[in-house]
């Protein structure tokens, strides 16, 4: 009676029963409502899931024929190849008499725009003015010429040669021996150029034919039953795509909805039209009963885990805990050298075993507290010191020498004034941030001695925005190597070339851009640098970018850096990004968690 009366009075006893009456009584009385109310709502939610992945799978296709109507604006953009002035060239001069289209030759261009997308099978362009006609194919086959109906495609996109016309799925029997269907995306080549005319002045029409096979890969994810039916068509009632063997016709099936099958819509406004799928409910809710009987073995066992671990929470959790609570008391009273027994791998031996590192990581943080600023400050150094490279600085010797023996003494003077000033704005430790009017002013005086040392091959370009004031405070040595880093990696393998640098204001933020025209790099080679930036454990090669990134995330905060994007043959680009500092004194974000 006196053990029975002291588990009476012991919380865990409590907490057991408590824990079983609260978990049995709901349960019992949940789960007759939850089979009556299971089958409706599986029926409710696959049909939801269901409307989800249609909306889903209708934007994807809505964005796929958009993406091709892009395509087909390559004429206008030219983007494939790197143009930025086609509208303004005479594309009637350039189709009729050079055979081009955005200065390459027109079979060139035909072909780009073939491989610019795996499901484009082929691609025409019309001549307007002899009616010629030039074609490409991926698999170099014949084609019936008379069997390509071009002139009837014309004929439909004449009364909008503005617009982009589409035509619904046909075969492509223009092509011997070929069975692949494919739809049509024509857009005509208006030549801009010149004076405005009344009647626009049609130089000729691209037409590229895409493979229904790329519907495949939206529809794939339906996993539809052999009764299941799908379609997509246009505003006209067109079919684009049919699953196999599924609908005879399309008529009244629109809306049409009955007992076996669930009707799903979704509208695809580049077509002005739909994507319709008809699912039968047989083969949707054909699992509806083993549900069900899960539901009930799930009751049963759910009772019988309930009894046995109330039971044995009451015998588990009273002496570890009891252990835990005296073991705090100690680290309370602040000894750090006591340690929890781990005598399991439950949920206690955790505790415990997190007790214990909680106990390990608090006098590591204490030790860590005493030489934290000055691993700071030797992080900060370390940053200062990269900036000065011996070969740099010997190779701007040297450049002096050799102008000193073969040129006036007024260029002599200037460089030295240049690398002096440089020197001297390096070698300042008193400060972490400067205006940047400062900084820009260091940057001129290291781009003046590059000029000279490379016979001004390279220029420096600075834009600065009107709402931007020079004496905002920005990060020191912030900008030098980052230009530096252009020239050395995108500009002197090509040998000449132009380094940017915008200055620009953006939601209370300062946007600094440093682009250049070089040589640019691959998607992996971005990826590795930006991967290199974020991994502060790693050294690397590009160590200007690496103390830049780290010194601006240790002193702005985590949401301020530098992000790098590039294009090969095109340039790269280097976006930092500055909090706006008025006072010098500005405290970061990461100081002032720490206080």
């Amino acid at each position: 009676m006196f053990i029975w009366g002291r588990r009476q009075k012991s919380i865990f006893v409590k907490f057991s029963a408590s824990f079983i009456l609260v978990g049995l009584i709901p349960l019992f009385a949940l789960s007759f409502f939850s089979v009556q109310t299971f089958s409706g709502y599986v029926e409710r939610y696959t049909t939801s899931n269901l409307q989800q992945m249609v909306l889903y799978m209708g934007y994807n296709l809505n964005s796929a024929f958009n993406q091709y109507n892009e395509v087909s604006k390559l004429m206008y953009t030219g983007r494939y190849e790197g143009f930025i002035e086609s509208y303004t060239q005479n594309q009637s001069y350039n189709v009729n008499e050079l055979e081009q289209i955005n200065s390459i030759p027109i079979e060139s261009f035909l072909k780009t725009v073939l491989y610019s997308d795996p499901y484009i099978t082929s691609v025409y362009f019309q001549r307007a003015l002899d009616d010629k006609l030039y074609y490409q194919d991926k698999e170099n086959r014949g084609i019936t010429y008379d069997s390509l109906p071009y002139k009837k495609w014309l004929a439909v996109m004449a009364p909008n040669p503005s617009q982009v016309g589409i035509f619904p799925t046909h075969p492509e029997n223009y092509y011997a021996g070929s069975k692949r269907s494919v739809f049509t995306v024509g857009r005509s080549l208006i030549d801009i150029s010149g004076k405005v005319t009344k009647e626009p002045k049609i130089v000729g029409t691209l037409f590229l034919d895409v493979d229904t096979a790329m519907f495949n890969q939206f529809f794939r994810e339906l996993n539809l039953g052999v009764k299941d039916e799908l379609f997509l068509l246009d505003g006209e009632g067109n079919v684009y795509f049919t699953n196999e063997g599924s609908v005879k016709s399309t008529e009244g099936y629109r809306t049409k909805e009955d007992k076996e099958m669930i009707v799903l819509k979704e509208a695809i406004p580049f077509l002005k039209g739909n994507v319709i799928a008809r699912i039968h409910r047989d083969n949707l809710f054909e699992q509806l009963l083993s549900a069900r009987l899960t539901v009930f073995i799930a009751i049963i066992l759910c009772s019988i885990v309930l009894i046995v671990m109330g039971t044995w929470f009451s015998r588990r959790l009273a002496a570890p805990i009891r252990n835990l609570i005296k073991q705090m008391a100690v680290v309370e009273s602040g000894n750090l050298d006591t340690q929890m027994v781990v005598e399991s791998n439950d949920e206690m031996g955790r505790l415990s075993h997190g007790f214990n590192r909680m106990v390990e990581r608090l006098q590591v943080y204490i030790d860590e507290a005493y030489v934290a600023q000055i691993k700071q400050k030797q992080i900060e150094l370390n940053a200062l010191k990269s900036q000065i490279r011996p070969h740099y600085l010997y190779n701007t010797l040297e450049v002096i020498r050799m102008n000193a023996v073969d040129k006036d003494m007024d260029e002599v003077a200037d460089m030295i004034l240049a690398l002096s000033n440089q020197l001297k704005y390096v070698i300042d430790y008193g400060e972490d941030r400067v205006s940047i009017r400062g900084e820009l002013e260091h940057l001129r005086d290291y781009f003046y001695i590059i000029s000279v040392r490379f016979e001004n091959k390279y220029e420096l370009r600075c834009d600065i925005s009107p709402e931007v004031d020079v004496e905002w405070y920005i990060l020191k040595l912030s900008l030098q190597p980052i230009v530096e880093n252009a020239i050395q990696h995108g500009l002197r393998q090509q040998g000449k070339g132009t380094v940017g640098l915008t200055i620009e204001k953006q939601d209370n933020k300062l946007l600094v851009t440093v682009y250049d025209d070089g040589i640019g790099m691959s998607k992996e080679k971005v990826q590795q640098l930006t991967e290199a930036l974020e991994d502060s454990t790693t050294p690397g090669k590009n160590v200007g970018l690496k103390n830049v990134h780290e010194r601006m995330r240790s002193l702005y905060g985590e949401e301020y850096g530098l992000s790098i994007s590039s294009r090969e043959h095109i340039g790269t680009s280097i976006l930092l990004s500055f909090p706006i500092v008025e006072n010098p004194n500005f405290i970061s974000t990461t100081t002032r968690t720490e206080d």
